[in-house]
């Protein structure tokens, strides 16, 4: 006969959560709770009731574990992104796009979570650059997506660098926290989607309006 699992009914079945993923979930608590990233190896150890041996078992640096934790957002984020625009013109699919990445956060949680991660970003991108180049890849061929169709259709002029431009356009939409301060100090009009897509539009020579 086999012995009885101990487990309680309502969780059988359910995949236990992998320590990987603990200590993503706890570094995403932390900055929620903060909004800082100059939280300690040791914190996120201690949230997630596991051990610093077991941290080093899967990152070798905070870097490494805060770099996982954007891969998770934004692989979760452009597959929604990607669905949302699959079925529309280039010009609004870009429109669309841009508003979802510009949306401001939904909860004071969420707001900290946003500026901690995007203060980090510069040092991501120095300290692990292929690493964070392939985390925002996703996205970056996302846009080239957008883009190739509107060549393809007419929307957008012919005779643009595809991967620069959708790069660009990638860095000005992912940097629309620190735009909109920006904006208000230099002109006192923070700067926003709008200004964003307008711009962007202006690069790849839009010929319509998003309907």
């Amino acid at each position: 006969m086999a012995k009885p699992s101990g487990r309680n009914s309502a969780t059988a079945g359910v995949e236990p959560e992998s320590r990987e993923r603990r200590f993503i979930r706890s570094a995403l608590e932390i900055l929620g709770e903060t909004g800082r990233t100059d939280f300690t190896v040791l914190e996120v150890v201690e949230r997630s009731k596991t051990s610093l041996r077991s941290f080093y078992q899967h990152f070798s640096t905070k870097d490494e574990l805060l770099l996982a934790l954007i891969d998770k957002i934004m692989s979760e984020s452009t597959r929604k992104w990607r669905a949302d625009t699959a079925d529309l013109a280039p010009v609004a699919a870009l429109r669309m796009l841009i508003d979802r990445i510009c949306t401001p956060a939904e909860s004071t949680a969420q707001d900290k979570v946003n500026r901690g991660l995007t203060h980090y970003n510069d040092h991501l991108a120095e300290a692990l650059p292929r690493e964070y180049a392939r985390v925002l890849s996703p996205l970056h061929e996302l846009i080239k997506d957008i883009i190739n169709r509107g060549i393809a259709d007419g929307s957008f002029r012919s005779g643009i660098d595809v991967d620069a431009t959708a790069a660009l356009i990638m860095q000005s939409a992912l940097g629309a926290m620190r735009l909109q301060a920006l904006g208000a100090e230099l002109n006192g009009v923070p700067v926003d989607a709008d200004h964003i897509f307008d711009f962007c539009a202006a690069a790849l020579g839009a010929t319509a309006k998003p309907g």
